[in-house]
């Protein structure tokens, strides 16, 4: 079957390496990672991609990605099947499962990142420069206060993908300054090597047959 690749931009040197240890040598469409502030736009780029995909005679589809503020929610595949992890996020997916990203959370209101959240645009410590720059000091930190009030602590991923101590030292030094505590946790990209391989349980994998929309019901997360 003809099988190609749909991937976070955010998750390319955690695909790069799920694609290593499985020799895995189907094609990969990336999607940029800034879209995920703007699900409407994501998910018009994901059916775009879709519809190039399939331009290109793709007959499967693997996304390696999670469902995005649920901009999967309408999309369609018209001559492939879709293979799409049952997770929120691509963090969910590097810590395996909703269970384990609940139970770290317990401990604490933690913003996770990996180094491509931190090499991104978009993230809770350029957010807070943008808003320093755009509002000026104090409307700037009550509006970073009322967005991510929530978080006290900045828990960055360790996936064996690359080299953690130049972004852990960009962690630890954010933090500090927003008055964070960070913690490093250790992840992997064992669910990305299953989305390339198989097999696809319905209890951790939608699976999207052509010619159907996936629809809200679909987003449940049961893993």
């Amino acid at each position: 079957m003809n099988t190609y690749i749909i991937a976070c931009e955010t998750l390319k040197e955690e695909l790069e390496k799920a694609i290593a240890e499985t020799q895995c040598t189907y094609p990969v469409l990336f999607i940029e990672s800034g879209l995920h502030d703007v699900p409407k736009k994501l998910k018009k780029v994901l059916q775009d991609t879709i519809d190039e995909a399939e331009s290109r005679g793709a007959e499967r589809l693997l996304f390696v990605m999670g469902f995005c503020g649920n901009a999967t929610q309408g999309i369609r595949p018209g001559k492939s099947t879709l293979i799409i992890p049952r997770v929120d996020d691509c963090i969910t997916l590097l810590l395996g499962s909703q269970k384990r990203r609940k139970q770290l959370q317990e401990s604490g209101g933690t913003y996770f990142m990996t180094k491509g959240w931190v090499d991104g645009e978009r993230n809770i410590l350029s957010m807070r420069q943008y808003m320093m720059e755009r509002y000026g000091e104090d409307a700037g930190e009550e509006i970073f206060n009322m967005m991510f009030g929530n978080y006290s602590r900045i828990g960055l991923l360790d996936t064996g993908a690359y080299d953690m101590e130049p972004v852990t030292e960009q962690v630890k030094q954010a933090a500090e300054a927003i008055g964070f505590r960070w913690e490093i946790f250790r992840a992997s990209v064992d669910y990305i090597k299953e989305t390339l391989t198989g097999p696809w349980e319905d209890d951790r994998y939608l699976t999207v047959p052509p010619g159907r929309e996936v629809e809200g019901k679909d987003l449940w997360i049961i893993n």
